[in-house]
């Protein structure tokens, strides 16, 4: 009896190797699937990433190029208008402002000044006004009688004029300059012998700008010790009286 158990063993050695065969290729089998899977969720992945990209340009395409807001010239030297200012940073307001105690209007009217976003930036991290800066003054007519308005004035839509303020260092020997427009797309230089160059140089705040009259500007130039000496000395004047 003894032998028959020899040939037995074999055979139970032979029942074990199918399902361990078994076994290991349903684990490949699983492996491969969940390796389909991640593979299909990453093309899919890269299909809508492809996709957005592309809806963003579409939808970038769609809307022009903000228009520059930096100074352009003509070949003969002429400013040309920024005819998009309306869309940078309003400054300030004034009525009936004059500097000249002798001048007489027979006429209310409104300035409004504004400047190109990038060197309104410089100025609130600086407190002064960087290369290629451009401020806009419009002058408008005030009215008082319109609509339900029963007292004070309010700016019509009638255009008295246009002033443009530069600083172009390597353009202009006093780095700034000034351009008054009528009903023309450019301008040609105001001369440096007109007052305003001497009026500004005495009096600006800031680097020959009004900023003493920008509300929002003054406490950023104080804070960043950026005011002309001849400002400071000015504005202490009556103390001393």
């Amino acid at each position: 009896m003894q032998p028959t158990t020899f040939p037995l063993q074999p055979r139970v050695w032979q029942s074990e190797e199918p399902a361990a065969i078994l076994s290991t290729m349903i684990t490949k089998e699983k492996n491969r699937e969940v390796e389909m899977h991640k593979e299909k969720i990453s093309k899919t992945k890269t299909v809508l990433l492809v996709a957005a990209v592309l809806l963003g340009a579409a939808a970038f395409s769609q809307y022009p190029a903000p228009p520059s807001s930096k100074p352009e010239y003509t070949s003969d030297a002429q400013l040309k208008f920024p005819e998009h200012y309306r869309e940078w940073v309003y400054l300030t307001s004034g009525f009936d402002m004059s500097y000249n105690p002798a001048m007489q209007m027979g006429h209310h009217m409104f300035d409004n000044v504004f400047v190109n976003p990038e060197a309104y930036k410089a100025f609130v991290e600086t407190g002064t006004w960087p290369d290629k800066t451009m401020m806009v003054l419009e002058v408008r007519g005030a009215q008082d009688k319109g609509s339900i308005n029963k007292s004070g004035n309010y700016q019509g839509t009638e255009l008295m004029g246009m002033e443009v303020h530069v600083k172009d260092e390597g353009r202009f020997a006093g780095k700034w300059a000034f351009f008054g427009f009528d009903d023309g797309k450019t301008a040609k230089m105001t001369p440096t012998t007109a007052s305003c160059y001497t009026c500004h140089a005495q009096h600006a705040a800031v680097d020959t700008t009004f900023v003493q009259f920008y509300p929002t500007l003054l406490p950023i130039a104080k804070a960043k010790g950026t005011l002309s000496s001849a400002y400071l000395k000015e504005i202490s004047a009556p103390e001393q009286k």
